[in-house]
């Protein structure tokens, strides 16, 4: 069984020119290298996937003794950033140990990125749920307040569901059927077409797309 994804950490945005000169936005990824730290079986889990870790160094005493024995049990070195992925069938049988890299994806087909987006604090309804606001002139008192939130006669309540100021962002986002426009095996360097949510530097998980559009 293979594995349909990888471990990586967005590195920030750029531009890509085609052969007819057309710009290209892209986001670079930083697609592993990934290690099989765990192996879920269907016999003993209920279902066939596995749990990879991103190679980087970290200080022995930043891990647990809980993990400091998982990744001995596994043979591999401590890793920061774990992450489970499902299998798919496949001629080759992944085990603990194996190594798995970005020449598992090709230039032109589709993957699906998860991140986690930039928190923004505290922000009010025309930021948080892009309101158009009120007048801006003088006298107006009613700029960026949210308006009626539910009539009196009917409904008499507030809406369900209704837009309100609160916490924006900081929650974990997917950007879906982004095109893969290079991949650079050497530098563990993966250019897909689109953005990806977080800053850069965060950690993101990469998986083949579901529901992959015609190339």
């Amino acid at each position: 069984m293979a594995v349909n994804g990888i471990l990586g950490i967005k590195l920030g945005m750029t531009q890509v020119f085609a052969e007819d000169g057309a710009s290209i936005p892209c986001t670079v990824l930083q697609a592993g290298p990934c290690v099989v730290v765990d192996r879920r079986t269907k016999d003993k889990h209920g279902y066939d996937a596995v749990q990879l870790g991103l190679v980087e160094f970290i200080k022995p005493q930043r891990v647990n003794k809980a993990m400091t024995g998982h990744f001995k049990k596994a043979g591999v070195a401590p890793m920061r950033f774990l992450g489970e992925f499902r299998l798919e069938e496949s001629k080759d049988e992944t085990k603990t140990g194996d190594r798995v890299l970005v020449d598992g994806f090709a230039v032109g087909e589709f993957v699906d990125v998860a991140g986690t987006s930039k928190g923004r604090g505290f922000a009010g309804g025309v930021k948080r749920w892009h309101y158009r606001g009120g007048d801006a002139s003088h006298g107006s008192m009613f700029h960026r307040a949210p308006g009626g939130i539910g009539a009196s006669s009917f409904p008499s309540r507030v809406w369900k569901n209704q837009h309100f100021p609160g916490h924006m962002g900081n929650v974990r986002k997917t950007s879906k059927n982004l095109r893969v426009v290079k991949i650079d095996a050497d530098e563990n360097l993966l250019l897909v077409n689109g953005a990806v949510a977080g800053p850069a530097g965060a950690y993101i998980y990469i998986r083949k797309a579901k529901k992959s559009k015609s190339k």
